[in-house]
């Protein structure tokens, strides 16, 4: 009865630990949206809030991490516990640094409406990547909370689809500046964000790769996207 009394507690603290992973996402996916709506509107009290709240999301990573090195102090956990541990433990690194492009997003929208200097575009290309970025991280924090490594391996395809219109707005952004040198500062500014948003990506891809690692027990990092494909399609 004292083992099992033990191993209910020991499930129940990581279980707790996964919840506020997922807490701890959901507060990082509200604070790129309210980034990119506070860009697109030029809302200068949102993006403020954007940047006044990444203390939480710091405060969430600090707050996890104590706990799982508790989980291991006490528990000594082995196998596919220990995996669990160590995905979240490397999961929330991902999330506090896609809280960090989250706010960078929110300083350079307040540059760029501050000094008025938005550009003659509709900027299609950074809100679509954001868009899909935002996408991924769900995805990856789905496949987390599921264990589902199909969702995880479709976050390595979006990659491939921020990055190519993170190299699309380099490419509008030049044409900008060679055209006409006033637009210089607000395109290095809009390529900051694109930047960003393309971090938030790869971030995401980190996420899913963990997910990976949790279930089979294989690392998954620096694999081509097609041997990644045939790792989330089998389950041996």
């Amino acid at each position: 009865m004292g083992n099992e009394h033990i191993s209910k507690k020991f499930d129940a603290e990581l279980e707790a630990a996964r919840s506020r992973v997922l807490q701890m996402g959901g507060l990082v996916e509200q604070q790129i949206s309210r980034a990119m709506e506070a860009l697109a509107a030029g809302d200068m009290a949102l993006a403020d809030q954007v940047i006044a709240d990444d203390h939480r999301v710091n405060a969430l990573e600090v707050g996890i991490d104590d706990d799982c090195v508790h989980i291991i102090a006490k528990r000594q956990p082995a196998a596919s516990d220990l995996r669990m541990v160590m995905a979240i433990i490397k999961t929330i690194t991902d999330l506090e640094r896609i809280g960090d492009e989250a706010q960078k997003i929110a300083r350079m929208a307040k540059l760029i409406h501050e000094q008025d200097r938005r550009l003659s575009t509709k900027f299609s290309e950074v809100k679509y990547a954001s868009t899909v970025a935002l996408d991924m991280l769900r995805t990856a924090l789905d496949a987390f909370a599921r264990l589902d490594i199909t969702a995880a391996g479709k976050v390595v395809k979006q990659d491939a689809i921020v990055d190519e219109q993170f190299r699309g707005v380099l490419r509008q952004l030049v044409t900008f500046m060679m055209e006409d040198p006033r637009t210089i500062s607000a395109a290095i500014e809009i390529l900051f964000i694109a930047k960003a948003i393309e971090r938030i990506g790869d971030h995401a891809k980190n996420m899913s790769e963990y997910v990976v690692y949790l279930v089979k027990g294989k690392d998954v990092r620096h694999i081509t996207a097609e041997e990644f494909e045939r790792e989330t399609q089998s389950l041996d």
